[in-house]
């Protein structure tokens, strides 16, 4: 297999929002303020991996001994096509160019969506720290789909069983959906040092229905509405 030719810049709001919505299988940009890597692997845009760097991650990482906003983000998407380099290769290829930019940044936290079939072995293959599932959410089952309280929100709808069942779908129902993998990625050796002992074996893959999901909803490198400019 060729070697793939990676370069890496920062990519524009409307650039990240098509890779989103076309090579991810949620389909929906983050609301939150974010750090938007773009990919582009021999000349071409392939993609974005996408970073929440606001205030409220500060709070995430109280329990790693971090107090400042500026010392822990979360990896929130990887909206990939097509491509030749590994994921975790592009993955850690993003985390230097965000750290350059961010040299107070001590830790990456990034989660593992069990409802699609995911076990984390991008972060796996990158060297990331696991340690255990999340709580389950409290979600709601509307029209066929899982859908977080937060979307609901975005969709203007109101995050109440009884409303949605009268406004938006009868069969609307509150479900509690199960954890999801929990990775770290420290980005210094003291910081590696200071979770090590959260570490957990990884979690082995499971075969499930919507396992697929994010492969089938990539479009190739012949799509023509695909961001083409190169850093």
């Amino acid at each position: 297999m060729a070697k793939a030719d990676l370069r890496i810049d920062w990519a524009t709001h409307a650039a990240a929002k098509y890779a989103v919505e076309n090579w991810h299988y949620s389909q929906m940009m983050p609301k939150s303020k974010l750090s938007k890597v773009g990919v582009w692997e021999n000349g071409e845009f392939i993609g974005v991996v996408i970073f929440g760097v606001g205030g409220g991650n500060s709070t995430r990482g109280d329990k790693y001994g971090l107090r400042k906003a500026g010392d822990v983000c979360e990896l929130v998407r990887v909206a990939l096509r097509d491509h030749v380099a590994p994921v975790s290769q592009i993955v850690a290829v993003a985390l230097r160019f965000l750290r350059k930019s961010n040299p107070k940044l001590r830790l990456v936290i990034s989660f593992a969506d069990t409802v699609q079939g995911h076990h984390g072995g991008i972060y796996q293959a990158g060297n990331w720290i696991y340690t255990g599932l999340t709580e389950g959410d409290r979600e709601f089952h509307v029209k066929g789909e899982i859908i977080h309280p937060r979307t609901i929100h975005i969709r203007g709808w109101r995050q109440v069983e009884s409303w949605l069942r009268e406004n938006v779908d009868p069969d609307a129902r509150l479900v509690k959906t199960p954890g999801k993998h929990r990775y770290l990625m420290p980005l210094d050796a003291a910081m590696r040092v200071q979770i090590q002992s959260l570490s957990k074996p990884y979690p082995k893959r499971v075969k499930q229905a919507m396992a697929g999901v994010q492969p089938e909803q990539r479009r190739g490198s012949t799509d023509p509405h695909a961001p083409h400019c190169q850093p």
